[in-house]
């Protein structure tokens, strides 16, 4: 009994691991975008400001992704077929 605790305990870190990740990742990304958009501005350089606005809305999206797929986790379904493609 003792080691299917241990077993369960193990598989709920390795979920909240993950789930760290992809929030770090999403939130990252967008992070990484202001500071390109910022620095584009300051320099001049519209390529790198466009960089930035693009990892921003990418870091955007990949919230809202996340967000949503937690909402249907949580009420036992995979999402709605629409917000899955």
């Amino acid at each position: 009994m003792e080691n299917e605790n241990v077993t369960d305990q193990e598989n709920d870190n390795v979920e909240e691991k993950h789930g760290l990740k992809e929030k770090i990742s999403g939130l990252g990304q967008f992070i990484i975008g202001e500071i390109e958009t910022l620095g584009g501005v300051l320099t001049g350089d519209p390529t790198t400001q466009a960089e930035g606005e693009f990892n921003v809305e990418v870091g955007t999206v990949r919230e809202e992704i996340k967000d949503e797929l937690e909402e249907g986790t949580e009420k036992g379904g995979q999402g709605d077929a629409e917000t899955r493609g």
